[in-house]
């Protein structure tokens, strides 16, 4: 006799034989499996694949009773939910999932899905940090990782990841993107759902989601949750490729967004979830409500009531509805009443049924639920993994002098900063699965190099508050008593490392600021300090571009260095004592005050873009126009000369491959990496295209005296544009081509497309 399959015998002890389920039969397609299973549902049983709930009591504990958590308790046994989140640990998944499979009349398994940003236990560097190392294949690792560790503790959908462009620094939500650029926000975007997902049939990896469909990232004033007012030509040029390079990577889910864009919250919008997603690109997998976001078009003054915001939410094609509580209480109505088609509900829940046989959860549900795995969580390979991603991730800003990297013996060394000995806030936002206070510390990591005395203080608080989601973050902006006891460390040292920044819930959702100077009391104490020994190394830990126009001034060495995650302090330190060259380059440009904001390098000539004798040209009057950094630009303790551009020829034809080469050569003492970035201006077309816009990046190895020639091929792919309906048109005409170290410090060259 066989040996009977997990989910044979749940079938039989529910007294209910395979036969009678023939969506069991592994012999056939996943669409076959799908269109036999939708045949034996009732609408309701429908609608409930389209219904997620939060988690709401304690799985393993006894069942609620009373209230909206009993409702939601009954709604799981009827097969009314189809996923659930913030559901976590193998006996509490094991637990909720018995209940769908086990007392459901069809045992339909449930998704669990998780907010895993950058990491589950074991944190990488937040992703605009992890963005800053160019690196797609260690980016693809760090997912990776994530994936593992989710999976090992029954989860199987993560809500990432997260590809708004932004290029204003006062949004919050910065942090969880890839930065300002399209093009590189496009390729992280691939590197990211292939890093989560990989090969589903394994059971370490799990369902990426795509957020936010569409054109969050241009909230008004950087405010989270704002309208959002863009035309057509920066919908199609700028916000949508990288949602549809992630679809194209095969991203099973895409989460809809807060915002309003074109008068229609994005939830309610049929134009980007059936006209663009599923139409025009073709997308087979499901769209999800981000929180209650159905239940927000109310707010919004699109819809009456839940019932309206349900009908005009599934007509637009947001398929599951996250705890608004919409789907579940008025869909059926709603089909009964002919307000939708019996027909969309199925196409929902066909989409949904799919990605859970696509996770092989009818054939185990409990195939994320192994103890044994979760023991893994934290393993030592994983921390190697975000060590390695957190060194990428550091930016080298200045460095005058060589003050780094620092000598390993013989000097004095003063640690100053609340945030040099934090073991919290280097794990970031959106760590919510981590433990509090996990993090390396720089103080730790620095500690670990013996042939220096290193002498610590505070200095001054950062917060004095709370720093929950559910909390305002108070910041200290009064107490300087801790000034004098560092100056006093300060003054007698060869050199003073400052860590000063945001803590790490400053930053991400909801953290939206109007003034990006270091917060608090800082500034001063840098400057306090700067009195005393102006050998400083500003280390920077921050989850957005910060305003250091007087620190670019004064401070010799200033290192970004984000928050890099649970081996900051490591990182940090390999970093500044020289034992890992410093590689990354900045994917958002830094503005010289907040009202640069919005700042990027991308931008439109204007029709009075040069400087002129008269006042009548495009600037400010009371500071420069350019970034105080600007995209792309990172620096190493080497030094890289760039010779010889060179296009293979100075005229093509459409279709024709453009060759593009350069030569790279170290210069300096150390050996290196380069981030070799290529732009091109399409001088004059149809639509005026921006100055310059990234298309392909190469990160080469140097050793000291090495040179190398680095070549790119550009294609139509990289020549074209949208129109604003949406067509892709390539143009004949002239182009600049601009090849060089960040997106302003480039040699020049160009040819012509006929």
């Amino acid at each position: 006799m066989k040996k009977m399959t997990m989910a044979a015998a749940l079938l039989i002890s529910m007294g209910i034989c395979a036969q009678q389920r023939p969506w069991t039969d592994k012999s056939k397609t996943i669409d076959q499996r799908v269109d036999l299973l939708l045949k034996e549902m009732t609408l309701e049983e429908k609608v409930g694949q389209m219904n997620q709930y939060n988690g709401f009591w304690n799985v393993t504990g006894p069942a609620p009773k009373g209230g909206n958590a009993e409702k939601k308790y009954d709604d799981l046994k009827k097969g009314r939910v189809g996923s659930m989140l913030n559901v976590r640990g193998v006996k509490e998944v094991r637990a909720v999932q018995k209940i769908a499979v086990e007392q459901s009349r069809l045992g339909i398994p449930l998704i669990i899905g998780f907010d895993v940003i950058h990491g589950y236990k074991t944190l990488s560097p937040i992703p605009l940090a992890e963005s800053a190392s160019w690196d797609l294949e260690a980016i693809r690792k760090s997912a990776s990782v994530a994936a593992d560790e989710a999976s090992a503790a029954g989860i199987n959908w993560t809500f990432a990841p997260m590809v708004d462009i932004s290029r204003d620094a006062r949004w919050g939500r910065v942090m969880e993107g890839a930065g300002e650029d399209t093009y590189l926000g496009s390729k992280i975007a691939e590197a990211r759902v292939k890093g989560f997902q990989g090969d589903l049939s394994k059971n370490s990896n799990i369902i990426a989601c795509a957020k936010h469909f569409a054109a969050y990232g241009f909230a008004e004033a950087g405010r989270d949750y704002n309208t959002v007012d863009i035309g057509n030509n920066t919908l199609y040029n700028v916000v949508l490729p990288p949602f549809k390079a992630a679809s194209d990577a095969g991203a099973r889910t895409f989460m809809n967004s807060f915002n309003i864009l074109n008068g229609m919250p994005a939830t309610g919008s049929k134009f980007l979830q059936r006209d663009i997603l599923k139409g025009k690109w073709g997308f087979k997998g499901f769209v999800v409500s981000d929180w209650g976001s159905i239940g927000e078009m109310i707010d919004h003054g699109y819809a009456n009531n839940g019932y309206d915001a349900a009908m005009k939410a599934v007509n637009a094609g947001s398929d599951m509805d996250m705890e608004s509580n919409a789907y579940v209480e008025n869909l059926v109505k709603l089909v009964q009443d002919k307000k939708v088609e019996a027909s969309v509900i199925d196409d929902a829940a066909k989409r949904i049924l799919r990605v859970k046989f696509e996770l092989g959860l009818f054939d185990d549900p409990y195939r994320y639920c192994d103890e044994k795995r979760e023991t893994t969580i934290g393993q030592k390979a994983n921390r190697d993994a975000v060590l390695d991603m957190a060194k990428k991730s550091i930016v080298l800003l200045k460095n005058d002098g060589n003050l780094l990297p620092l000598k390993k013996s013989g000097q004095k060394i003063a640690l100053i900063g609340a945030l040099a000995n934090d073991k919290n806030s280097p794990l970031g936002s959106w760590r919510i699965a981590a433990d509090d206070n996990s993090a390396v510390s720089v103080y730790e990591g620095l500690k670990q190099y013996k042939g220096n005395s290193l002498v610590y203080e505070k200095g001054a608080d950062v917060s004095v508050g709370a720093t929950s989601f559910t909390t305002e973050v108070n910041i200290n902006t009064t107490d300087k008593s801790g000034f004098e006891a560092a100056k006093n460390v300060a003054k007698s040292a060869d050199v003073v490392i400052m860590v000063l920044g945001e803590i790490g819930f400053q930053s991400g959702e909801a953290r939206s600021r109007t003034n990006l100077d270091l917060p608090g009391v800082q500034q001063e104490l840098l400057e306090e300090i700067f009195k005393v020994n102006r050998n400083i190394v500003l280390v920077l830990n921050n989850g957005r571009p910060l305003v250091l126009d007087w620190a670019k001034a004064n401070i010799p060495a200033i290192v970004e260095a984000w928050h890099l995650g649970t081996e900051t302090g490591n990182a940090v330190a390999q970093v500044l004592y020289g034992d890992y060259n410093p590689s990354g380059k900045l994917t958002m440009s830094f503005p010289r005050n907040v009202g640069q904001v919005p700042i990027y390098y991308n931008q439109y000539s204007t029709g009075r873009g040069g400087k002129t004798e008269t006042v009548f040209w495009s600037h400010y009057s009371d500071v420069d126009k350019m970034p105080l950094f600007p995209f792309g630009f990172g620096l190493s303790y080497t030094k890289f000369a760039y010779s010889n551009l060179k296009i293979d020829k100075t005229s093509y034809k459409k279709g024709e491959p453009i060759k593009v080469s350069v030569d790279v050569k170290n210069t300096g003492d150390f050996d290196g990496k380069e981030v070799v970035q290529l732009y091109i201006h399409d001088e004059v077309a149809s639509l005026a295209r921006p100055v310059k816009e990234l298309k392909g990046f190469e990160l080469v190895p140097l050793k000291k005296g090495e040179s190398k020639t680095v070549s790119f091929t550009l294609t139509e792919k990289e020549l074209g544009f949208f129109d604003n309906d949406g067509n892709f048109l390539v143009e004949a005409g002239s182009f600049k081509i601009y090849v060089g170290t960040n997106s302003q410090d480039v040699l020049e060259s160009k040819f012509e497309l006929q």
